[in-house]
């Protein structure tokens, strides 16, 4: 699939250079007639674009200190009535005391973890009696948000003091003139249910918070303080340097990183692209201290030379007034101090990759069990064809799955998984020096001892396009399903998005700051040939990862250790590649896309509305709730089922087996439903602890058609033995990759004690590695088909007619019978004794220093809340779809225990923590060792990096965890403890 969620791209603004007078710019609804303006804001010209659907306002202003700023006002409430000024909560009850807690997967997997196809499944709910969510209070408002983006990052490090932005970054958060206090900013938010957040990129910083509304601005003149008169106290140096190291190390398993670092490094000596932008304890402590150099001093010579007011740009939403809010930025931002010095400018350093170290091969030992072939093309910038997006263009065409691409031809031979091409947002894949093109392909264990051949495959794919030329029909086609998810778009959240428009700001000219990095404006195929005549093999540089390259790679990159190899494309290939080599005639341009919306209409409800889901079917095969969306009132709907099963959890080999099902599906799926994918229908499989999750979404109009294509492949699957051993193998190296990831294995360990009958993540590698047929996995599907409970949401533009032929379809097309006894969709928990018991084991990755923590307490739990309303249909699904696959269905849980709460006086919570701290509470430590020289380690270097991952190595407590008791047998400790019953509401 195309890499890109965004393609980034600039179109430098001379705003940005230097200080302009005071002005301000309302931003129209493009669908308003000329000359009319969105209310009582000022005309401005050029004006900005927006989304019909999007109900905010905006107004740009730019302040004589040369800072730029985009105001949004979201006054509109739900029934579009604007929210009263303050909400009722008071200021006592902010001040009660707060409880953390440990936060909850998110679901979604990295970019890293997703280039995997074959990754399991995490369970797509967590148990009741674990990590509690971060709830939202119903009703209540949106939070407040702004975020600031200052025109300098890691391009600009002295070449003495690598990851000085970084660390700068990290520094001005250490208390201002106005509020010294070191830790003041995040206290305050803290209390007043926000967050923070900052990222230091190759030529962008971006600072980011949320709040409540009614202390917005106060949070706005804390946090403003940093930019215009930071303490970066000298005594915080040594600290903040361990937390940027900390940074550093939490990175430094990563592949994706590695491979950056990497790539990096082949950049011309002196180049920006070749530094080191992390910094470490090395770089900002221990080499200062060896040369004499004064880092506090050179911080606050780079916040001086580069925090400049003309280099920043700044975007706040709330729900205010936009002349409260242009009155709050000026009040607050004129402060700001301009340096009169000019941005830096690094576009005069071009080609930075025309070195002899391109056009090479590779080869690198990966941290995780993978094989991936990485083609990279370095290319000039391409910012300033933002209008065109030729890189997005391509990426769509080489990153399609559908009959006659690249990644079809792959599977069919088994010899791969996945493909991502394209450009991502971020500062190294594109910026003022050149714009990276890359086509990173997930391999097999076939398909990695023959690269060349798929190398040769992608590069027939791109002479071909080279050859038929850009594609008007194909353009326009993208450019139709890009227009339709901008025009009918769900909101963000709003740090969320005033960090992506805070970017665009830098990146846009100001009518397309909210549409620069969405749509593509205009066909130009010169522009598209352009870029797409450079994609040749000649220029491309390869990368391969495996764990085959063990033993074999006698260099290492400087900072991350990656192990590798470099070495010259085979002569064979390389003169093939020179000269007009043929072209595979399977290959051909993707067809007419039969899924793309055409009917945006809004349904009218054929039954009364109501707040809640109700149940619209019910039987003894399954149920369907059903709520009609007329809150967002967008043409869109969420579709989700739960097929519940016993046959899920009767064994390790079960579970083994269900992955593999699952993951066969998704494979046989991903052709035919391509189409659907690429025209912002999505779905996604989810091997669940009980049973499969079907989730779809998109808009209604060809969402059936989607979701029957799946209950077709599910009805009708099948598996060819060599796609059956390419997953079998694949899988394996999936559950070794979850292991050698402490935060996974920590939780493993702790979801192991506490939840009755629960198998392990080891459990399930042992049972992959014992072996396994087709035969077995074709007796396990049709025994999870032949028994079923199936239990259904339907959320959003649909009407309950239409609503229940999912349900419908499901039952008559898959033809189950009804479940035999009922199967509980939680574990059951054990009661943990009334002491202190500590799990300590080691981590299962001997390149990793890393080590994990958690500390459990089992009592009943706080809920943490979060005041802030629902911002797009999904979140309001979200919530509802928790009741329905966790068989609680109180759908209003939230209103209920914010009553509860309220009810609850600081007194109670204070006695309440009093009397379950100490020694006498149900307390549970699980600790992952990482590995180093201070655990008494051998060197990593003398140590295989696949080590053994089917067993744990349990470890004695320290001194200070003496009073703790030591838990080496978790089945024994487990075997004598009570559960707690397994609870469901009735009624």
């Amino acid at each position: 699939m195309p890499q890109t969620n965004k393609f980034k791209s600039a179109a430098a603004s001379s705003a940005a250079q230097s200080a302009g007078p005071d002005r301000g710019e309302a931003l129209r609804d493009p669908n308003a007639p000329p000359g009319d303006s969105d209310g009582d804001d000022n005309q401005g010209d050029p004006q900005i674009i927006k989304s019909p659907s999007d109900p905010k306002q905006y107004r740009y202003i730019e302040l004589s200190s040369g800072l730029r700023a985009l105001l949004i006002s979201d006054l509109s409430g739900l029934d579009g009535k604007a929210e009263d000024e303050d909400d009722e909560d008071s200021e006592e009850e902010e001040e009660e005391a707060e409880v953390e807690e440990e936060e909850g997967d998110s679901g979604e997997g990295t970019d890293e973890e997703c280039e995997e196809e074959g990754d399991s499944q995490d369970s797509d709910f967590e148990e009741l009696d674990e990590d509690n969510e971060r709830k939202k209070k119903k009703g209540s408002e949106k939070q407040s948000a702004a975020a600031l983006c200052i025109g300098v990052g890691s391009f600009s490090d002295p070449s003495d003091l690598p990851g000085l932005a970084h660390f700068l970054e990290h520094m001005v958060f250490m208390g201002s003139e106005k509020y010294p206090s070191e830790n003041g900013f995040d206290a305050f938010l803290k209390k007043h249910g926000g967050s923070d957040n900052a990222s230091t990129d190759c030529e962008r910083t971006i600072f980011q918070f949320d709040v409540q509304r009614k202390h917005f601005k106060e949070a706005l003149d804390r946090w403003a303080q940093f930019f215009i008169c930071p303490l970066m106290i000298e005594d915080a140096i040594d600290r903040e340097v361990e937390a940027v190291d900390s940074e550093y190390q939490l990175a430094k398993p990563s592949d994706s990183h590695r491979k950056e670092m990497l790539f990096g490094s082949l950049a011309k000596p002196n180049h920006p692209m070749s530094k080191f932008c992390w910094g470490n304890a090395q770089t900002l402590k221990t080499e200062p201290k060896e040369k004499n150099i004064n880092v506090y001093k050179r911080l606050r010579e780079f916040w001086k030379r580069y925090y400049s007011a003309h280099y920043m740009t700044l975007a706040v939403q709330s729900k205010e007034s936009l002349d409260t809010l242009e009155e709050w930025v000026r009040e607050i931002f004129s402060q700001v101090p301009n340096n009169g010095q000019l941005k830096p400018d690094f576009s005069d350093q071009l080609s930075p990759f025309e070195t002899p170290a391109f056009n090479k091969l590779y080869r690198v030992v990966p941290v995780r069990k993978v094989h991936a072939l990485t083609i990279t093309w370095a290319l000039p910038p391409q910012e300033k064809h933002y209008r065109v997006k030729p890189l997005h263009y391509i990426a769509w065409l080489i990153g399609h799955e559908g009959t006659g691409s690249i990644l079809s031809m792959l599977r069919r031979k088994c010899w791969a998984l996945a493909l991502f091409g394209g450009n991502s947002e971020t500062g190294f894949d594109q910026n003022t020096t050149y714009s990276i093109f890359s086509i990173s392909i997930t391999l097999t264990d076939e398909g990695f001892q023959n690269f060349y051949e798929v190398a040769h495959l992608v590069f027939q794919y791109l002479k071909m396009l080279q050859t038929l030329g850009p594609q008007q029909r194909i353009y326009e086609e993208i450019q139709k399903i890009e227009a339709n998810e901008f025009h009918y778009q769900e909101q963000t959240d709003p740090i969320e998005y005033v960090e992506d428009i805070c970017e665009n700001m830098q990146l846009f000219p100001k009518q397309d700051f909210l549409t620069g990095d969405q749509l593509m404006f205009e066909f130009k195929p010169e522009v598209i040939s352009a870029a797409l005549n450079l994609l040749t093999p000649e220029k491309a540089n390869l990368l391969l990862l495996s764990p085959e390259h063990e033993g074999q790679c006698p260099l290492k990159e400087k900072w991350f250790g990656t192990q590798y190899s470099v070495e010259d494309i085979q002569q064979h290939w390389r003169e093939l590649w020179a000269g007009d080599f043929d072209l595979n005639p399977s290959l051909h341009l993707p067809a007419e896309n039969k899924f793309i919306a055409t009917d945006f209409a809004l349904k009218t409800s054929d039954c009364p509305d109501t707040e809640y889901p109700v149940r619209i079917m019910n039987n003894d095969r399954g149920c369907l709730w059903y709520k009609k969306d007329n809150k967002f009132k967008i043409p869109k709907a969420y579709v989700r089922f739960h097929l519940i099963s016993p046959v899920v959890q009767k064994s390790p080999k079960n579970l083994v087996l269900f992955d593999l099902f699952v993951n066969i599906l998704v494979h046989n799926l991903a052709e035919p439903a391509y189409e659907a994918d690429v025209a912002q229908l999505e779905y996604k499989l989810v091997a669940g602890e009980h049973g499969l999750v079907i989730k779809v979404k998109g808009f209604n109009h060809k969402l059936p058609l989607l979701f029957n294509l799946i209950v077709d492949y599910l009805t009708d699957f099948s598996a060819a033995p060599d796609v059956f051993s390419m997953f079998a193998e694949q899988l394996k190296k999936t559950y070794f990759n979850i292991l050698i990831k402490p935060e996974k294995l920590g939780k493993d360990v702790r979801l192991l004690i506490l939840e009755h009958s629960r198998w392990s993540t080891i459990q399930k590698y042992q049972a992959v590695l014992d072996g396994l047929s087709v035969d077995e996995l074709m007796e396990f599907v049709s025994s999870f088909k032949s028994e079923l409970y199936a239990e259904g949401l339907v959320q959003g533009n649909f009407t309950s007619t239409e609503s229940m032929g999912f349900l419908q379809y499901v039952t008559n097309k898959l033809q189950f019978k009804k479940l035999s006894v009922e199967v509980p969709v939680l574990f059951r928990v054990v009661e943990l004794p009334q002491k202190h018991h500590l799990c300590k084991v080691k981590s299962l990755n001997k390149g990793d220093a890393n080590s994990e923590v958690t500390v459990y307490f089992q009592v009943t739990a706080l809920v943490k809340l979060k005041g802030c309303e629902d911002t797009h249909l999904g979140e309001e699904v979200d919530r509802n779809w928790t009741e329905v696959v966790t068989q609680q269905y109180v759908f209003d849980r939230l209103s209920r225990e914010i009553d509860a709460l309220k009810l609850m006086t600081k007194a109670e919570l204070v006695n309440w923590f009093m009397e379950h701290r100490g020694q006498g509470n149900r307390k549970l430590s699980v600790h992952v060792v990482g590995y180093g020289v201070e655990e008494n380690d051998p060197p990593s270097s003398k140590m295989s990096l696949y080590g053994e991952v089917s067993k744990l190595t349990f470890l004695s407590a320290s001194t200070l965890m003496a009073s703790a008791t030591t838990i080496t047998d978790i089945r024994a400790f487990t075997s004598t403890l009570n559960l707690y019953p397994y609870h469901k509401i009735l009624k």
